[in-house]
């Protein structure tokens, strides 16, 4: 399989141009369109049949025996917290330390915090109600309320594991999971803030025109829990994230509590540890009420392993192509660092509109790039995942589901939402790259 680099170039921009072509005009679910242009590179680098299935089969399980637990528990824990009512909790416990007179902040921040085991969506959808009637209570326009939200559900999920962009992306690039959570905290938080101030600036220019709310709210399970009941399930997992990460994993030499904390601070166990602290939260608990969220947490998480898994096909075919080597011998890759990830993820974002696709097939292309990139160590490879987030931030604008989760549950028009949001996720992706690049500056 002895092909010019020319050649190689077209047959890996044929198949972004199927994923994206799939994805944002026929509407092709992710898994499809990945798996589909699988097939389109590889038989246009005329690799064997046999070889090209083997591949496939070989990306899709080794991506799936690194992450497919980490989906599902971090699902699981979002799916608990929701029906027991603990991110509401959370939300309120903010509005009333920070006042009313600080609502959109608050808002930020819920949204913040809440999306660390909730994806985007879902904490959007489940903090609407308590949003609106924020709004209406402060007499603050929808436009700042409603963005102000969005974007601190948003930064963490671009950047932050157990999401599924960040967590692919880190199996794809073998980047450490623990210090990507820190240091992915590092990025996110002024991202968050970008947002924040450019919605609340934007926001009162442009307060939009707010509509009939006719969706239904989640219902939560009886009584809601305690404020300390509903941080715990959260606030647990990353500290023992966190913690391992300090230590230096070795076999041979380690103490007792170190052990102790390798082993908790696993993102397996300490996910696992945080759904038990969830399922705290709930005052009685049936068998059919725990089987159907189970369920659901399982159904919810099956479609997002097999847009991960169809990713890590991608990246094995593309690597089967020794493309990296062909590319980093023609190309200047080396003076681009991590501005070429960044640039790659925000062109597939803002073309196919789903953040999670766009880092997921970026990391697929970037890894057989990293040594031309000067990015192949373990320090490199975490800027890389990071570099990625933030170009996943950038545009979101109609092609975006997220975009109209927001649109419809706070009545917002087109015009607003472009003006208010779309403008800010720009400023969150800039931001986020500029934090990206300190960060090389200072541990590479």
């Amino acid at each position: 399989m002895q092909t010019s680099f020319i050649y190689l170039i077209i047959c890996l921009l044929t198949g972004i141009g199927v994923i994206v072509l799939l994805t944002a005009k026929y509407r092709l679910p992710a898994f499809f369109a990945l798996l589909i242009s699988c097939f389109v590179v590889g038989l246009g680098v005329q690799m064997p049949v046999p070889e090209l299935l083997n591949t496939i089969k070989d990306g899709f399980g080794n991506i799936m025996r690194s992450l497919g637990l980490v989906i599902v528990l971090g699902t699981t824990l979002g799916v608990v917290l929701e029906y027991t009512g603990s991110t509401r909790v959370m939300a309120s416990f903010i509005l009333e330390k920070l006042g009313q007179g600080r609502a959109p902040m608050a808002m930020s921040m819920t949204g913040f915090i809440v999306g660390l085991p909730i994806f985007c969506d879902s904490g959007f959808i489940v903090l609407s109600g308590l949003n609106r009637s924020m709004a209406k209570r402060t007499g603050l326009p929808m436009s700042v309320m409603a963005t102000s939200l969005a974007t601190g559900l948003y930064a963490i999920h671009c950047l932050i594991p157990p999401h599924p962009g960040a967590t692919a992306a880190a199996g794809i690039l073998k980047a450490d999971i623990g210090r990507l959570i820190l240091y992915g905290l590092v990025v996110a938080v002024p991202a968050s803030i970008a947002g924040y101030y450019w919605v609340k600036y934007a926001g009162n220019k442009n307060p939009g025109t707010v509509g009939e709310q006719t969706m239904e709210e989640k219902i939560t399970a009886g009584n809601p829990p305690s404020v300390s009941k509903a941080f715990l399930p959260v606030v647990i997992p990353i500290v023992l994230v966190a913690v391992r990460s300090f230590f230096v994993i070795e076999s041979t030499g380690a103490g007792r509590w170190t052990n102790i904390f390798l082993w908790a601070g696993d993102p397996v166990i300490a996910l696992s540890i945080g759904i038990l602290l969830a399922f705290n939260c709930g005052r009685s608990w049936k068998k059919t009420v725990i089987s159907s969220l189970l369920q659901d947490a399982a159904e919810k998480a099956g479609g997002i392993l097999v847009i991960i898994g169809a990713g890590g096909a991608f990246g094995a075919v593309l690597a089967a192509t020794k493309i990296g080597g062909q590319f980093g011998s023609s190309v200047p890759l080396a003076s681009m660092g991590i501005f070429f990830p960044f640039l790659l993820c925000f062109l597939l974002k803002t073309a196919q509109g789903s953040s999670t696709v766009a880092i997921i097939a970026a990391a697929s292309i970037v890894q057989p790039l990293l040594p031309a990139l000067g990015l192949a160590t373990e320090t490199g490879q975490l800027l890389c995942v990071l570099a990625m987030g933030a170009g996943s931030m950038m545009i979101s604008h109609a092609n975006d589901a997220y975009f109209w989760v927001i649109a419809k549950f706070s009545g917002l028009d087109m015009n607003t939402m472009l003006r208010v949001y779309t403008v800010a996720t720009v400023f969150m992706g800039l931001t986020g790259l500029a934090m990206v690049y300190l960060l090389s500056k200072i541990l590479l």
